[in-house]
């Protein structure tokens, strides 16, 4: 499995995807398209949004590989716009990363 983190990693979603097997690369800064297609979000399986200041990217993403799956990890509330195209959106404060990356990854 292969997923891409965007935004700061606060509480360790991308470590805790590695530890269960998953190829994690990161985008540091903003996840633009090109940024997004560099970072490989076309052989992607999942797409971890850490920052919903970039819950642009989402639709992005999502244009880019119809079959990847979206989360938002984040302790702040995802726009409206992008709520639909989200297969996840989960707080760090009520679930631990290594909790959702085995969800993730089950």
């Amino acid at each position: 499995m292969r997923a891409i983190v965007a935004g700061p990693d606060e509480d360790g979603i991308a470590d805790a995807l590695a530890d269960e097997g998953v190829d994690v690369t990161r985008i540091e800064g903003v996840a633009s398209r090109p940024v997004l297609e560099e970072a490989g979000v076309l052989e992607a399986d999942l797409y971890v949004l850490t920052d919903v200041s970039q819950a642009t990217s989402i639709p992005i993403a999502i244009d880019l590989n119809d079959d990847l799956r979206t989360v938002v990890y984040d302790r702040d509330t995802i726009p409206e716009f992008v709520r639909g195209q989200l297969d996840l959106s989960v707080d760090p404060r009520l679930v631990d990363a290594s909790v959702v990356a085995e969800e993730l990854t089950d």
